[in-house]
C-alpha cells in the first residue's frame, strides 16, 4: 500500500470549510459558506495540492449547506478542475438540491466547456460515494 499524501490544511479564522483525508487517499472538503475569505483559501489550498498530484485520486466536496453558490466561486472550482495537473482526479460535488446542481452547470458550461479531471454533480451522498469508489482505472 501507498503512504498516504500529507494534507497540508489547517483551519483559519473566519473560513467556512474544513478538510479530511479520505481512507481512498483523496480528501473531503465540507463547505458551510462559500465567502470571499472561504474561496479564496480554498483556492490556495487546491492550487498548492494540483502541484503535487503524481497519483489518480478522489476527491468529495460536500456544499449541502450552502444554499446558493455564487458564480465567482464555480468559475474557481472550474478554473483549478480545469489545470492539467487535475487530469488524475475524480471529483464529486455534492449540492443540496437539484436548482443548485443546475445553476452550477449553468455557469460551468459558460466558463471553461472542459475540465481536466473527471467530475460530477450529485444530490445525494450515497450516489456520489459510489461513483467514487468505482475503480480509479474508470475514470470518468
Amino acid at each position: 500500500m501507498t503512504e498516504m499524501k500529507p494534507l497540508h490544511w489547517t483551519p483559519a479564522e473566519g473560513v467556512g470549510y474544513s478538510v479530511v483525508r479520505r481512507d481512498d487517499g483523496g480528501m473531503t472538503l465540507t463547505f458551510t459558506d462559500l465567502s470571499d475569505a472561504t474561496i479564496n483559501h480554498w483556492r490556495e489550498f487546491a492550487m498548492e495540492h494540483l502541484l503535487g498530484a503524481d497519483r489518480r485520486t478522489r476527491n468529495l466536496y460536500d456544499l449541502r449547506a450552502v444554499k446558493e453558490i455564487p458564480e465567482k466561486a464555480i468559475r474557481m472550482a472550474v478554473e483549478a478542475n480545469s489545470d492539467p495537473s487535475a487530469r488524475n482526479i475524480r471529483v464529486a460535488v455534492v449540492v443540496a438540491d437539484e436548482k443548485v446542481a443546475q445553476a452550477i452547470r449553468n455557469v460551468a458550461a459558460l466558463a471553461l466547456p472542459e475540465t481536466a479531471s473527471a467530475m460530477k454533480l450529485f444530490t445525494n451522498m450515497d450516489e456520489a460515494d459510489a461513483w467514487l469508489s468505482r475503480p480509479l482505472d474508470q475514470i470518468p
